[in-house]
């Protein structure tokens, strides 16, 4: 293979209703343009229940009481939308705005609410160390790019340094993927471009400061706390496949040590202070044979891949002696410690091996820690892991020593649905005539405490293959679960599902009550309340807040009971937040291709009136995809990542100039730059 990655973007297909093709080839390797990767045949409940012999023989020995405890739930539980526990959240909102309209997406301009401004807290190529090189768009090396701010952030997070009275925090981000042919000169050899990209990735922490709390954050150049993590950097691994013979490889044969993280995208932040950085799409980065059931399940295949790291490295490929393994080591949630820049960070194989899109962690009331987990492919499932171990209060050194090591044991769950209105559902998205889509589920364990309980499948292989194990347990497939995170002042669970343009095409899945549109571009977004309040059950019931889209285009929508006529359209979920007022924030992506706008930062209201209630707060520049908000109402500020701006121009032609725009006065679009740069932006009360 001799080609630059630049040469085989033109060789892209179209895509199905979400990104564009150069974004579905760089980010997730044309995932949706592929045969689907679940061909299980799982059962659903509503197939379930025809028949005793059909129970039993779906969920083996256990069948029996499975029933029993979801017919429990229905007659003695309460209603599937029990209201919440009382609390003192959803006061006013300190973040008063008057929503903005939906924006063209061909606009290039990053728009925010009137009485707000906005500007970048740190861009791709800012230098981070005190011997970095100042960014030179014309002059770029992979040695440069390693001293700077990586490219195309998800996950985000500030977090304030103690004892700094709000002047100093630090900000972590981590960097999805990269498009060389805008970033980088057409001049450049393709090994120095696939040096630049491959540096480009990974994660960042960096120092911020500001004069009080009411300023804007800047980075701080030099500071002790930045710090890089690269495809070069160790980490630790935990859990039951930590020494396993699939992680193995030549380089590694104790199969402990993993160099680098890829596909990172959404994340979390834990009680005791740590960050978790989901792996996503780690299969378009490999070159397999493609052959295997395992490869298969995670779409593993032996193209040449985007990026031809292969050329340079072996162990890319796969196929290659003693690396077979190499791509077991990817898909898993990552911890890092931001500040310890000296520390090693971990990758957790108890919380299964899939494309994570994040993890968020809770402690249930025993003080054991949740954290819920979505596996962002079509037909995918939703995780759930609960630890062992009870959490050590605080966030000092020694508290996040301790509990760094709470998710390497514990017990991992996948989710079953079942609707209340089964009969009903014919794929439209027409609302059920109880009023709601709602009903009760399971948690399906795969490992109790690092051992396995799926028959014919030990705890490393549970922990690597973890997809297979949820097969054979009968999850429900979901529409992509993206980003999943419990309220912090309700515990309620709310989990985007992004889309599914399959869902029920030939002979993948038809529509059920958790995902109940046939040909679903615009996602939708489910509300869970664990059995009891107890995050570490096994029972729930569910109801779905949203059913996305435009209502001026599409009836099939709803929007918690609220007026659609009274909503901003909405498509495509991705990441979600919350309020101090446990209000949810929710970012998209891919709304330029379903109802033509940008995508952007929607609040959604969650209580009384107020439910159902989306008002959009931001929209991003032409060609990006909102990520990783931060909302922090009761300083007036939010912060964005602004992923993939002008992703579909050219060296040539680039389609933004994405931040660095021409001062107040200036046409949007007309900018300084040559280039787009994402960013970390900070949107603040002018």
């Amino acid at each position: 293979m001799t080609e630059t990655p630049r040469r085989l973007l033109p060789m892209l297909g179209s895509t199905r209703g979400k990104r564009s093709a150069v974004t579905c080839a760089l980010k997730c390797d044309n995932a949706c343009s592929d045969a689907v990767c679940n061909t299980s045949t799982n059962t659903y409940f509503r197939d379930i229940v025809s028949s005793e012999f059909s129970r039993r023989s779906a969920l083996g020995a256990g069948a029996a009481g499975a029933l029993t405890l979801l017919v429990g739930m229905q007659t003695g539980a309460g209603s599937a939308q029990a209201a919440p526990p009382p609390g003192t959240g959803y006061r006013k909102s300190n973040l008063p705005f008057d929503a903005i309209a939906p924006v063209d997406a061909s606009v290039d301009a990053m728009t925010v609410p009137q009485g707000y401004g906005w500007k970048p807290v740190i861009r791709w190529g800012d230098p981070l160390f005190a011997n970095s090189p100042a960014f030179d768009a014309e002059s770029q090396t992979a040695a440069a790019q390693a001293l700077q701010f990586g490219y195309n952030c998800d996950y985000t997070d500030v977090l304030e340094i103690e004892g700094s009275k709000g002047r100093r925090a630090v900000l972590f981000a981590n960097h999805e993927y990269t498009n060389e042919t805008i970033m980088v000169p057409p001049t450049l050899p393709a090994a120095d471009v696939r040096g630049i990209g491959k540096a480009a990735h990974g994660l960042s922490v960096v120092e911020l400061e500001r004069r009080n709390r009411n300023k804007p954050w800047s980075y701080v150049q030099g500071a002790p706390l930045n710090r890089r993590y690269l495809t070069t950097t160790p980490y630790e691994v935990t859990g039951p496949a930590a020494g396993s013979d699939l992680l193995k490889t030549k380089d590694d044969p104790a199969g402990r040590t993993i160099l680098g993280t890829l596909g990172n995208c959404a994340g979390g932040t834990t009680p005791w202070g740590t960050i978790l950085s989901g792996e996503e799409n780690f299969n378009g980065y490999f070159v397999a044979t493609g052959t295997s059931d395992g490869d298969r399940r995670y779409g593993l295949t032996n193209r040449p891949t985007a990026r031809g790291w292969e050329i340079d490295e072996a162990r890319w490929d796969t196929r290659n002696a003693g690396y077979e393994n190499e791509k077991h080591r990817f898909g898993y949630i990552v911890e890092v410690d931001p500040f310890d820049p000296t520390s090693t960070p971990k990758k957790h194989t108890a919380l299964g091996r899939f494309k994570h899109e994040g993890a968020n962690v809770t402690v249930a009331s025993d003080g054991r820690v949740v954290a819920y987990m979505g596996d962002d492919e079509r037909f995918d499932y939703l995780y759930k892991f609960v630890s062992t171990n009870t959490v050590q209060p605080g966030t000092s050194a020694a508290a996040r020593k301790a509990n760094m090591t709470l998710l390497s044991e514990g017990s991992l769950y996948v989710a079953r649905f079942q609707g209340d209105s089964v009969a009903e559902i014919d794929g439209s998205g027409r609302l059920p005539s109880d009023g709601a889509f709602d009903g009760v589920g399971e948690w399906l364990p795969l490992l109790v405490d690092n051992r396995s309980v799926v028959a014919g499948m030990t705890a490393e292989e549970v922990a690597v293959f973890t997809r297979l194990a949820a097969d054979r347990m009968g999850a429900t497939k979901m529409d992509r679960c993206e980003d999943v995170q419990p309220n912090p002042l309700t515990g309620r669970v709310y989990v985007a599902c992004t889309n599914n343009t399959n869902r029920g095409v030939g002979s993948n899945a038809i529509a059920d009550e958790a995902n109940p549109r046939t040909l679903n571009r615009d996602g939708h977004v489910v509300e869970l309340s664990e059995a009891g309040g107890n995050a570490s059950g096994t029972r729930f019931t569910w109801n779905l807040l949203l059913v996305c889209g435009d209502p001026a285009r599409s009836p099939a929508t709803y929007f918690g009971g609220y007026p659609k006529d009274k909503v901003s359209p909405i498509s495509c979920p991705d990441n979600v937040a919350f309020d101090s007022q446990g209000n949810l924030w929710i970012s998209t992506d891919g709304q330029p291709g379903t109802v033509g706008y940008s995508d952007g930062l929607f609040k959604v209201g969650l209580e009384g009136a107020e439910r159902g209630r989306v008002q959009q707060f931001l929209a991003v520049p032409r060609d990006a995809e909102t990520c990783g908000p931060i909302i922090h109402d009761q300083e007036g500020t939010v912060f964005v990542a602004v992923q993939h701006p002008g992703e579909d121009g050219s060296w040539a032609n680039q389609h933004s100039s994405f931040p660095d725009y021409v001062p107040s006065g200036s046409a949007p679009g007309k900018g300084q730059a040559a280039l787009p740069r994402p960013s970390v932006v900070q949107v603040y009360r002018a």
